[in-house]
């Protein structure tokens, strides 16, 4: 997929040290355990990127040396909304470097014929309209579950939205910027395409599964 193709709303991480840790996650011997770690690495370096343009404000301090206006973020926390399952491996490296955010979590999971998602939970807190909200999913392929977590939580009154994902393809991101326009997306790379079960192509395989070494 060319630059020129791209989506205005997407920014591609390709910072040397998150490629590094990609390829290491793409290698299908790399046990549960460490696959786990490298995506807590990279949570923090995609939550950097992300966070690069939240409001500022200033707050009067007294250093041990002298007093002064200092920079301080401005307004309510952050919300970061997890899709469950394999989002949890990106919400708990952001959440060490933003642990003072609110948590969401929306359960989707892919039915396999119609690869269309399915909600089966959703929870997010109450005053999420006034809060900025990072959603968190390691990988986007078709799109659709993602864009159904993106419907709901504008139902539920979400108005300043991002999406982080590990991996992407040209098909997910044209879905999600069709769809929702105004939110932008953050991945890791841009893989070539989708196979006919709906899986990243060459990608690494079911995130959820590779975390948690249940396949």
């Amino acid at each position: 997929m060319a630059d020129t193709d791209l989506p205005k709303n997407l920014t591609v991480v390709n910072h040397p040290l998150v490629l590094h840790k990609l390829t290491l996650m793409r290698d299908k011997h790399t046990p549960s355990a460490v696959f786990r770690q490298l995506l807590h690495e990279i949570s923090l370096l995609l939550a950097y990127e992300v966070a690069r343009d939240l409001p500022m404000t200033t707050q009067t301090i007294e250093t041990p040396v002298a007093e002064m206006e200092a920079p301080i973020l401005k307004g309510k926390k952050l919300v970061i909304v997890s899709i469950l399952r394999a989002g949890n491996g990106l919400l708990e490296g952001m959440l060490n470097l933003m642990p003072s955010a609110r948590v969401g979590h929306i359960g989707l999971y892919r039915d396999p014929k119609t690869l269309q998602p399915v909600e089966y939970y959703m929870k997010v807190p109450d005053d999420i309209a006034e809060r900025r909200v990072i959603v968190v999913d390691p990988m986007l392929a078709t799109g659709n579950s993602v864009v159904a977590a993106l419907t709901r939580l504008k139902e539920k009154g979400a108005k300043d939205i991002r999406l982080v994902c590990l991996l992407s393809v040209p098909e997910g991101i044209r879905r999600v910027a069709s769809a929702h326009p105004d939110v932008p997306i953050y991945t890791a790379a841009v893989d070539s395409h989708l196979n006919d079960h709906g899986y990243i192509v060459p990608g690494l395989g079911d995130a959820g599964d590779r975390m948690f070494g249940t396949k």
